[in-house]
C-alpha cells in the first residue's frame, strides 16, 4: 500500500463513507494493489463488493478516476448510492440530453467530480477525449472486464477501444478489471486486451453459500412458475424468458391473475423500459419478467429468488443472472425450469447470430462452435442429478465436495425454505414468555388465540403469526428443537447460544420440505413456513419510514439503507446517535441525513411497547 495512506486512514474512510467496519474476503487485496499503482484483475462473483474495490482507492488517490461501464442502470445507482454517501460523482451515457452531457462535461474540465462513470463508445467521442484531457486521471476501472473477450459470455467490439485510449492518456494511470463471471480464457484474454500490467489477480471463491439452486423440470411450465411464485408471495424476484414474445404473453397472463408483475425486452421503447424497470426498483412492481437484456448493472439488493423460465445459452448467463439474487446476503432461490423443447430457440440465436464486422468468417464459424458447446454444458447442468454447487463451482475450475446440502440435486426430492423470519418470531417469543415458555402456549400466543389474550395479550409478539395455522407453528417449533435453537427442558423451551445467531447477528435458518405437487393446500403450507424478520413490527415500521422518504426523494429505498441495514436496525434497536453509526452500512453522511429521522421511529416504537407492557 503507498505509505501516504495508513491502515487506519484506509478503515476509516470505509467507515466513513460506506458505514462498513472490515472488508470483505478479497477487497483489501485490489485496494491495496490499486493504492500502490498496480494494475488489478477483480474476478469476484456478484453481491462480493467490487464496486468498494475500486471507489475506495479512488476517494484516496490525488486524481479523477473514470469508470468504463455497458451499464447505464448501474451507473445511475452507483452514482446515486455514491452521492448519497457524499462523494462527487457523475456519470455519461445516452440517457442525457444533449444539454445534460454539456454540463457534466463542463463540471469534469473543472474538476467538480472524484469519480466518472462513462460509457465505453463515449471514448472515441472528440468532446470526451477533450475534457478528459485537461484531468489527472489516477485510476481507470474496466467493469464487466468480460465483455472485452471474444470467447466470453458478451463480447463487445466497443471494449477493444479501451487500451488506445488509456495509452492516449497523458500519464497512464492504474487500470482495475472487474467482472462477476470468467473461464481461465476469458481472464487471460483480458489482461492481454486490456494491456495489464503484471496486475494482481484476485479471484474470490465462485460459491454463494445464500444461493439454493433447483432444477425443476416440470410438465406444465407455467403453473410450475405460478407455484414458486406463491411459495415466494410478497418478496422481489426476476423471471428471465429467452424471447420478447414470452415476457410479454407471460407478463399479461400473470397480471390478469393479479400477480405484482411488469416486463422489460430490448423491444420495448426507451421510455417503457425506464419505466418498468423502476417500478421494480422501486418496489411498485414485485415480479420483473425479462429477456437477458434486463439486469446487468441492477444494484437492487433485496431480489430473492430468480427463476429461470427458458434455459439460457451458457452457465456464464444462468450464473451472472441467477446471481442478481441475494445481494444482500440472505437466502435466495435461483430454480431452472427446464423443457427439453426449449434448446431450439437457443441453437437458433447460436446459429443466426447478429452480423459482427469485428470478426472474420473464420473466427465467426469458431465462435458458433464454441457457442454449441457452451450449450451442451448448460444441458449439462439441467440434466445433471449430483450437486448443482459443485457442477458450477466445477465449470469455473474451482473445486467443491459433491454434497452441498443447498441443492435439488442433494436434498433429492425435497425443497429448501428460508424460515428465518418466523424462526426469529418463535424466538422472539420464547425469550419473552420466561418461564410460561411451553411450546402450546409459544404457539398459542404467537397465533393470538383468545383463551392465550388474558395473560399474554400485551405481549409484544401475541398475533405476530395470527395467519398461520397453530400447528405449522408447532411443527416449526419441534424443528427449532432439532436444529438446537431451542431447548427443551422440564416442559419449557428456552433459546440456546446458537439462536442469538439468527436473532441478532444475521445467521439464516433454512428448512427442508416436500416438493409441492400443486394443490393450494400444499402452496399454502410452503408458503406460510417461510417469513419476516427480528422485531417485525419494528421493521415494518422502519420500512414504511424509508419508503416515505425515497419516494419524497424519487430514488430506489435500498439507496438510503438496505433491507440489511433495516434489519440490524430492528434487532439492535439503538437508543442514540452514537449507537446508530455502528450499524453496517452507516456512514458518516448518512448518519447526518437519516441518523435523527430513524432513531426518532426506533425511540417511538420502544416507547409504545413499554407503555403498553
Amino acid at each position: 500500500m503507498s505509505e501516504s495512506v495508513s491502515q487506519q486512514t484506509l478503515l476509516s474512510t470505509l467507515k466513513r463513507v460506506f458505514g462498513y467496519d472490515a472488508f470483505r474476503p478479497g477487497q483489501e487485496d485490489v485496494v491495496r494493489a490499486l493504492l500502490d499503482g498496480r494494475d488489478a484483475l477483480a474476478v469476484m462473483p456478484t453481491g462480493a463488493g467490487k464496486s468498494i474495490c475500486f471507489q475506495l482507492p479512488a476517494l484516496l488517490l490525488s486524481g479523477v478516476t473514470l469508470v468504463i461501464s455497458p451499464l447505464i442502470s448501474l451507473m445511475k445507482d452507483q452514482v446515486q448510492s455514491l452521492v448519497e454517501n457524499g462523494v462527487r460523482a457523475a456519470y455519461l451515457n445516452t440517457s442525457l440530453t444533449h444539454k445534460q452531457v454539456e454540463l457534466v462535461l463542463n463540471r469534469m474540465a473543472r474538476g467538480v467530480y472524484k469519480i466518472i462513470y462513462v460509457a465505453p463508445e463515449r471514448l472515441t467521442l472528440p468532446a470526451f477525449q477533450r475534457a478528459v484531457a485537461q484531468l489527472n486521471v489516477s485510476l481507470l476501472v474496466v467493469d464487466e472486464a468480460h465483455c472485452v473477450s471474444q470467447w466470453g459470455h458478451d463480447f463487445r467490439p466497443c471494449y477493444l477501444e479501451i487500451a488506445p485510449f488509456c495509452a492516449s492518456l497523458r500519464q497512464r494511470p492504474t487500470v482495475c478489471a472487474c467482472t462477476a463471471t470468467a473461464t481461465r480464457r476469458v481472464r487471460d484474454d483480458i489482461i492481454e486486451l486490456l494491456c495489464l500490467n503484471e496486475p494482481r489477480l484476485v479471484t474470490r471463491s465462485f460459491d454463494r453459500q445464500n444461493l439454493f439452486f433447483e432444477v425443476e423440470r416440470p410438465k406444465q411450465k407455467f403453473l410450475a412458475l405460478r407455484r414458486r411464485l406463491d411459495i415466494c408471495e410478497g418478496r422481489s424476484g426476476i423471471v428471465y424468458c429467452s424471447s420478447r414474445k414470452k415476457v410479454d404473453e407471460l407478463c399479461e397472463a400473470l397480471a390478469a391473475l393479479g400477480y405484482s408483475v411488469t416486463g422489460y425486452h430490448a423491444g420495448m421503447d426507451q421510455k417503457t423500459r425506464r419505466q418498468n424497470q423502476d417500478d421494480f426498483l422501486y418496489d411498485r412492481k414485485r415480479i420483473m419478467v425479462a429477456t437477458n437484456a434486463f439486469g446487468m448493472g441492477i444494484d437492487k439488493p433485496n431480489v430473492s429468488f430468480v427463476i429461470h423460465f427458458s434455459i439460457p445459452g451458457d452457465m456464464e448467463s444462468y450464473y451472472q443472472e441467477a446471481g442478481r439474487a441475494g445481494r444482500d446476503g440472505s437466502a435466495a432461490d435461483c430454480v431452472l425450469l427446464f423443457q427439453k423443447k426449449d434448446l431450439q430457440i437457443q441453437r437458433y440465436f447460436i446459429d443466426n447470430p447478429e452480423e459482427n464486422e469485428a470478426l472474420s468468417k473464420k473466427e465467426a464459424a469458431q465462435l458458433r462452435r464454441q457457442r454449441h458447446e457452451k450449450l451442451d454444458r448448460m444441458i449439462d447442468y439441467a440434466e445433471h442429478t449430483g450437486c448443482l454447487r459443485q457442477f458450477i463451482l466445477d465449470y469455473f475450475g474451482e473445486e467443491a465436495p459433491d454434497n452441498c446440502g443447498n441443492c435439488s440435486g442433494c436434498l433429492g426430492n425435497r425443497l429448501s425454505i428460508d424460515v428465518t423470519v418466523n424462526a426469529q418470531k418463535i424466538l422472539s417469543c420464547v425469550v419473552r414468555l420466561k418461564a410460561d415458555a411451553r411450546p402450546q402456549t409459544v404457539a398459542a400466543v404467537l397465533k393470538g388465540r383468545e383463551e392465550a389474550a388474558a395473560a399474554f395479550g400485551s405481549n409484544s409478539t401475541f398475533g405476530l403469526m395470527a395467519d398461520m395455522a397453530q400447528s405449522e407453528i408447532e411443527r416449526l417449533i419441534a424443528f427449532l428443537c432439532e436444529r438446537e435453537l431451542l431447548m427443551l427442558r422440564d416442559g419449557v423451551l428456552t433459546v440456546t447460544d446458537d439462536a442469538k445467531d439468527v436473532l441478532y447477528r444475521g445467521r439464516h435458518v433454512r428448512m427442508a420440505v416436500a416438493k409441492e405437487g400443486g394443490s393450494r393446500r400444499q402452496k399454502k403450507d410452503s408458503a406460510d413456513l417461510a417469513g419476516g424478520i427480528t422485531d417485525p413490527v419494528l421493521y415494518s415500521r422502519l420500512r414504511a419510514l424509508r419508503k416515505t422518504l425515497a419516494d419524497k426523494a424519487s430514488m430506489p429505498a435500498f439507496t438510503i439503507f438496505t433491507d440489511k441495514t433495516l434489519q440490524a436496525m430492528a434487532a439492535l434497536q439503538p437508543r442514540t446517535l452514537r449507537d446508530f453509526s455502528k450499524l453496517p452500512g452507516v456512514g458518516s453522511h448518512k448518519l447526518e441525513k437519516y441518523g435523527i429521522v430513524f432513531l426518532k421511529e426506533i425511540l417511538a416504537y420502544l416507547k409504545e411497547i413499554n407503555t403498553n407492557s
